[in-house]
């Protein structure tokens, strides 16, 4: 555990500091695009955020390889290579399109040639359990295909959910950390080291996106773009094809006293077919509806729009901060309920526990306009929003109440162009060299 925490680390510590570097060249590369319809931020902001997660990814990779029990999994599996060079090529891809804004058949196309490479190098699904019937083994062109499909549809749902300030590296790092505690407990419960390297690729994605999230959180100062979003949508599907389909559920049977049992305790054993579902549960849903909505309205399923959950969310009145925490609420609900079930599924409390935490989402949700009262003690750990206004509203009223004449309001301030309104997004710093850029 402490190596798989010191990988995480460092993949996290590469990730933060590159992360400013890495948007100042995008604002000098002119990676900022213009403001579009579907979009629900207010200045142009540097994209190519991948750059930083991706050297994060080879930083954890290269530091784990030289730790003297995860270097285990770089001897007895050629999993880590397959990811990498996967990871490299759709990040490749990434990178052209958030300059360059490459076409989305091209996209899908690469991103099913990062899959591909990925299968060549032995990073595939070997077999599945089916409740019922059992171990059921595939052909090499079976687990070739539902590779494939995984790792597309898996891209393709985390970069249809980016869509806000930190939601998509939030989301992907819960649903990395509920995949990392299920693939660590068979790792080290059962003694199974074909699920170490799913492990290791859990631990990384978490460094990765916690090493991003303080740049990307609202306001963001950097967006993670296409290369980072399909990057960390590649190393959620890898982990998810190594756990399920290279594990031998055969390996996890135990000797059971009766059916009931039985039952219950081969529950481990299929929860990889629902692990990567539940991982994605919300993304998916959202590419699901996105497909269906567009298809149903006479446009192409890769037509970009404002129907996406997150947009719902802030058309019913939601903040963009609550927006983002109700989308985290429902992944690690959906996530980690799954985990607990499989390892104590005869407990009811545990049901219990997900139907009452269920209700309470509901009631966020029909509750956009609620603002809680923070003590007076905590209003420094919260954003200003949630602090009393009692002493501000005193303030402003105290001189109409002694009777004293009240000055002129100030005029207003005149409103900014798009071009010369900076931001923390948008300016890198007050020198002359931006100001000279906004003269011009």
């Amino acid at each position: 555990m402490r190596e798989y925490l010191l990988t995480l680390c460092i993949t996290a510590a590469v990730t933060y500091l590159l992360t400013g570097p890495v948007r100042k060249f995008a604002i000098v590369a002119g990676a900022m695009p213009e403001i579009r319809a579907r979009d629900v931020h207010r200045e142009p902001t540097p994209r190519l955020g991948g750059i930083a997660m991706f050297f994060g990814l080879c930083a954890g990779l290269l530091v784990a390889d030289h730790l003297p029990n995860l270097n285990a999994v770089f001897e007895n599996s050629n999993e880590p290579r397959a990811l990498l060079s996967g990871a490299a090529l759709i990040w490749l891809i990434g990178v052209l399109d958030d300059k360059f804004e490459i076409d989305a058949l091209i996209k899908l196309g690469g991103q099913m040639i990062a899959a591909g490479v990925m299968v060549m190098q032995g990073l595939t699904i070997l077999w599945i359990p089916i409740p019922g019937v059992g171990t059921v083994s595939l052909t090499s062109g079976q687990g070739t295909l539902l590779t494939v499909a995984l790792v597309v549809i898996t891209i393709n749902a985390v970069n249809f959910v980016d869509g806000l300030d930190g939601l998509a590296a939030g989301m992907v790092c819960i649903a990395s950390a509920a995949s990392f505690m299920y693939a660590y407990r068979i790792w080290y419960g059962y003694g199974i080291e074909a699920a170490a390297p799913a492990t290791l690729f859990a631990a990384i994605l978490m460094g990765m996106c916690l090493g991003f999230l303080p740049h990307n959180m609202h306001p963001a100062r950097i967006f993670m773009g296409d290369s980072g979003s399909m990057l960390i949508g590649l190393v959620l599907a890898a982990g998810a094809i190594s756990v399920t389909g290279q594990v031998d559920p055969a390996a996890m049977k135990l000797n059971f006293g009766g059916a009931r049992d039985a039952t219950h305790a081969m529950l481990p054993v299929f929860i990889p077919l629902l692990m990567p579902l539940t991982i994605i549960a919300i993304p998916f849903a959202d590419l699901v509806l996105a497909i269906v909505r567009r298809t149903w309205n006479g446009k192409s399923p890769f037509a970009a729009d404002r129907g996406h959950l997150h947009h719902r969310l802030l058309e019913i009145g939601h903040s963009h901060s609550r927006a983002v925490l109700i989308m985290y609420f429902w992944s690690a609900l959906i996530a980690f309920g799954t985990v607990a079930y499989s390892v104590h599924s005869t407990s009811v409390w545990i049901l219990l526990l997900i139907v009452a935490l269920s209700a309470l989402g509901l009631v966020l949700l029909l509750l956009p306009r609620f603002r809680p009262r923070t003590p007076r003690w905590a209003e420094a750990f919260v954003p200003p929003r949630y602090r009393r206004r009692a002493e501000h509203v005193e303030t402003e009223t105290a001189p109409e109440e002694s009777g004293t004449p009240v000055g002129p309001a100030p005029a207003p301030v005149p409103e900014l162009s798009g071009a010369t309104r900076l931001h923390g997004s948008t300016a890198v710093s007050e020198r002359p060299r931006v100001r000279s850029h906004e003269r011009e």
